[in-house]
């Protein structure tokens, strides 16, 4: 009985501090990359050693890109924001699961387990999870765990014992899961409301274009239907940047999380078959 009790009690305390830690990162990164933004937009962007007459208030100075960006006007900072977080959290995501995939390959691992499995080595493949570590590794031991445990129990019948071991990898990847999905929703949110940001400093700058064209003497502000135009592309460039590097993450590490549930359904189908098999054999025996 304490041995079934302290696995139960050790998995929740991880999953916990691992949520902290997640919810902890995003809680920190976002105010930070706002900060972040807004000193990028005055300090760096908005230099008056970019502009003519050393003032942000005039031109920028010819082919000054920092300049240019600058005069999209207040929406630039949301989008650099947006852009940052974009690079933050998928630096934190490909950590993470890089993490969870262990220090060996996964077909490497999956293989050198079913190896281990099909000469009955139990002992030899929950090593190869100790030195494997990760998410995969923890439910495939788990799984090797009651597997062993199965083993010495006597009140149960063979399908019993099996819906066991695979009730026991069904909980562990429950727990490890969740934690490899964290922040991507988040991601998946900036794919879709970068571009509408954009779009906003689009529409304002097209205003601020065509208000430049209604002038009471009747010949169009040069000036301002330049900057606005200026200020509409801008924003457009910064929203669809933003969106394209976040479609791109979020498919990439949601492909990588459906590579590590199909090792962990291969590795697990090859502990269930083993013990189905040699359990078949006993009983003829």
């Amino acid at each position: 009985m304490e041995r079934k009790s302290a696995p139960a009690t050790a998995k929740p305390v991880v999953q916990k501090s691992e949520g902290k830690a997640g919810s902890m990162f995003a809680s920190i990164v976002i105010p930070v990359a706002i900060i972040a933004a807004v000193l990028i937009y005055m300090f760096i962007l908005g230099n008056p050693a970019n502009f003519e007459g050393n003032d942000n208030a005039n031109h920028p100075l010819p082919g000054n890109m920092l300049g240019q960006v600058y005069k999209g006007g207040f929406i630039v900072p949301i989008l650099i924001a947006i852009n940052i977080l974009v690079l933050a959290f998928s630096i934190e995501r490909f950590m993470t699961i890089s993490k969870a995939k262990g220090g060996k390959g996964l077909e490497q691992f999956v293989r050198t387990v079913r190896q281990k499995m099909d000469v009955g080595d139990v002992n030899g493949a929950i090593a190869i999870c100790d030195q494997q570590k990760g998410s995969v590794a923890n439910v495939v031991k788990a799984g090797l765990l009651k597997y062993q445990e199965m083993h010495t129990e006597v009140g149960m019948t063979k399908d019993q014992r099996i819906l066991a071991i695979q009730k026991e990898i069904e909980e562990a990847t429950a727990l490890e899961l969740p934690m490899l999905e964290k922040n991507l929703v988040i991601i998946s949110t900036i794919a879709s409301i970068s571009t509408l940001v954009g779009l906003i400093g689009t529409v304002l700058g097209m205003i601020k274009a065509f208000a430049a064209l209604a002038t009471a003497s009747g010949a169009p502000d040069a000036t301002q239907l330049a900057n606005g135009i200026s200020e509409a592309l801008i924003n457009t460039a910064l929203g669809i940047t933003g969106s394209a590097i976040a479609i791109v993450a979020y498919n990439y590490f949601t492909s990588k999380i459906d590579e590590l549930t199909y090792s962990i359904d291969e590795a697990s189908y090859s502990i269930i078959q083993t013990y189905a098999a040699q359990h078949s054999e006993t009983n003829r025996i």
